[in-house]
């Protein structure tokens, strides 16, 4: 082995950026099992809905039912999680955790488990450099 690819850094977040990172996670882990379980499977809220209710609660379910038809957020973990394989970098990787968050509960669990997959695999590639 050569002294070069030795000398390669890691992708590696620091420690405040980890913590983000794992605020991210469980925040949006939370919101996707609130959404799914208090708000879209909750037979009370879904009929004050259907017959009419504008809160923000029924906006938050209009619009995680048409990300969730149209799987949104598999796609967007996808993709960021595409992104921080080919070129690793903190934000695309807070959006890919977030999007797989969100896809893992709420139905999109094919794509966003391939997106979990690309990000532990992006931990192991090397960090981008500054230009």
């Amino acid at each position: 082995m050569t002294g070069n690819t030795l000398s390669a850094r890691r992708f590696l977040p620091s420690a405040r950026q980890t913590s983000w990172l794992i605020g991210i996670a469980l925040g949006s882990l939370g919101y996707a099992l609130y959404l799914r379980y208090l708000v879209i499977e909750n037979v009370p809220v879904g009929l004050a809905c259907d017959a009419g209710a504008q809160t923000w609660i029924c906006l938050s379910r209009k619009v995680g039912l048409a990300f969730d038809e149209h799987g949104v957020f598999g796609w967007v973990a996808a993709g960021a999680a595409v992104l921080t394989f080919i070129r690793p970098n903190v934000i695309w990787f807070a959006i890919a955790l977030a999007a797989s968050g969100l896809g893992v509960v709420l139905h999109n669990a094919g794509l966003a488990g391939f997106a979990v997959a690309l990000i532990v695999l992006s931990l192991a590639r090397p960090a981008s450099v500054p230009e």
